[in-house]
């Protein structure tokens, strides 16, 4: 009896072992890869954190479960970044995605002390083994924004609130100038910048110097939905910038030119998991559907819809693109002949206004 009962306590014992394994075995081949991002602002900006986590959201829902993902906001571009970044790393994150230009340093760091790690920098320029840069063309948008305003403004004069004075941000003033004056040649854009992404005080305080100073049709390279409130406030019109800002000035608002980073995290995910990631700078836009202009208000007449619609059909078939000469800087000296364009490393360097953008750029 004693040996019965062994042997059906040692096949049960068996019998779980195996059945645990197998479980163990059964979770371990559907266990979660995890993915980490950082973000500059809140989630609730409404602009380029929100951007960015609603593109987390979507790769995460689009992967089936294959990622848990996970995010830090409000982290300063200061050594607090590096610590964030390496404690996700050390996390057990298989990518780490930073999403701002001021990470830079930091990101090529922590990639040199984990290796098994792929990170990814937006906006930035600086490449390593496990370190790769991705953004989106966000002067296709700011151009495309630029058809409408072109047409809507009444005065002739366009403004913009700026975040800093780095290359990102001037080909955006630049582009939106371009988009306004391939309508109406008349246009010139004034610009106040306020040294931060994300300071809704300043940015309103900017918006509404740029009214007084007589623009009609404002956008802005900053995060929170300050301008087109105040562009509610005094009936003047503004547009969403990285999101649609609508609810926030419902009569101010002409349109929003929106980034789907999406387009950009999934596949990166999914390259991870499968282990086919390779190290490479991607700059999204309207051909890959990472930007576009969306959200039309209801002022924006069929005909001037229209025609912000056939530049960005044009943008997509690659007959348009908004840095195509004869280009000028403000100083009337030719950037670029007729017929040809910009490429991504001149674009990348941009540091002159364009004919009609007025002031001068800070150093």
């Amino acid at each position: 009896m004693k040996e019965k009962k062994t042997f059906k306590t040692g096949f049960k014992t068996l019998m779980g072992m195996l059945c645990a394994g197998g479980l163990m075995a059964a979770s371990m081949t559907h266990a979660q890869d995890k993915a980490a991002f950082v973000y500059i602002g809140p989630t609730s900006d409404h602009g380029w954190t929100y951007s960015h986590d609603q593109g987390r959201i979507k790769a995460e829902k689009a992967l089936g479960g294959k990622y848990k993902t996970s995010y830090i906001e409000n982290v300063p571009e200061t050594a607090d970044a590096e610590r964030v970044i390496r404690n996700l790393a050390q996390q057990g994150n298989k990518v780490v995605f930073a999403t701002s230009f001021g990470y830079m340093n930091a990101m090529e760091k922590v990639s040199k002390q984990f290796p098994n790690t792929v990170f990814m920098h937006a906006t930035g320029y600086k490449q390593g083994k496990n370190l790769g840069v991705y953004d989106v063309r966000t002067y296709e948008g700011a151009y495309m924004l630029g058809v409408v305003a072109g047409q809507k403004t009444k005065n002739n004069v366009l403004g913009v609130v700026a975040s800093f004075p780095i290359p990102e941000v001037v080909r955006n003033i630049n582009a939106y100038t371009l988009g306004a004056q391939s309508v109406n040649p008349k246009v010139k854009t004034k610009v106040i910048w306020v040294n931060s992404w994300f300071n809704p005080g300043k940015e309103r305080d900017a918006a509404l110097a740029l009214i007084a100073q007589g623009a009609d049709v404002l956008m802005q390279n900053t995060d929170s939905p300050a301008v087109v409130q105040a562009a509610e406030q005094k009936g003047v019109y503004a547009f969403g910038w990285d999101s649609d800002m609508s609810k926030f000035g419902p009569k101010a608002h002409l349109a929003a030119s929106v980034l789907h980073w999406e387009k950009i995290y999934t596949p990166v995910m999914t390259q991870v998991s499968n282990k086919t990631w390779k190290p490479s700078a991607l700059w999204y836009g309207v051909k890959q559907k990472a930007v576009d202009i969306e959200s039309f208000g209801p002022m924006v007449t069929a005909g001037e819809k229209k025609k912000a619609l056939a530049v960005r059909d044009a943008i997509l078939k690659g007959t348009l693109h908004p840095f195509t000469g004869p280009l000028y800087k403000q100083d009337g000296s030719m950037v670029i002949a007729k017929g040809k364009t910009l490429d991504d490393a001149t674009l990348s360097k941009m540091n002159y206004y364009v004919k009609g953008v007025e002031g001068s750029l800070p150093k």
